[in-house]
């Protein structure tokens, strides 16, 4: 079996090849524990209790590390739910591993330092 699947989270993009396997997991070409820092997120893959079942090829683009990983665990569990039998896909929505994070940087206006942060009035 083979899925493809494209999602954003914040300025990050990913692309993910979900392909059955031994585990292995790719990004960018690099193993998952060197790219994240051994900080890694397979959170669908451990609660469906199938890491050993699939291999997963990623690639990221933009972004930083923690926008590239919620992108990497949505893109993941739509795969598999695409993939998998009812009761699996349940327990996929339950957990919220199928809802997109939508929140961003707010952009800056003019006449202020930041988003939303004024200049220091002065009475005099």
């Amino acid at each position: 079996m083979k899925r493809k699947i494209n999602l954003k989270r914040k300025c990050a993009t990913v692309l993910i090849k979900l392909l059955t396997g031994t585990g292995k997991i790719i990004i960018n070409g690099k193993n998952i524990h060197d790219y994240m820092q051994n900080n890694p997120r397979k959170a669908p893959l451990s609660l469906l209790e199938s890491e050993k079942n699939y291999d997963v090829i990623i690639k990221c683009l933009g972004g930083g590390l923690s926008g590239q990983a919620e992108a990497i665990k949505l893109a993941l569990s739509r795969a598999l739910y695409k993939l998998v039998e009812i009761p699996n896909q349940q327990i996929l929505k339950e957990n919220g591993f199928l809802t997109r994070n939508s929140l961003c940087k707010e952009r800056r206006k003019y006449g202020l330092k930041k988003a939303r942060k004024a200049p220091q009035f002065s009475k005099r």
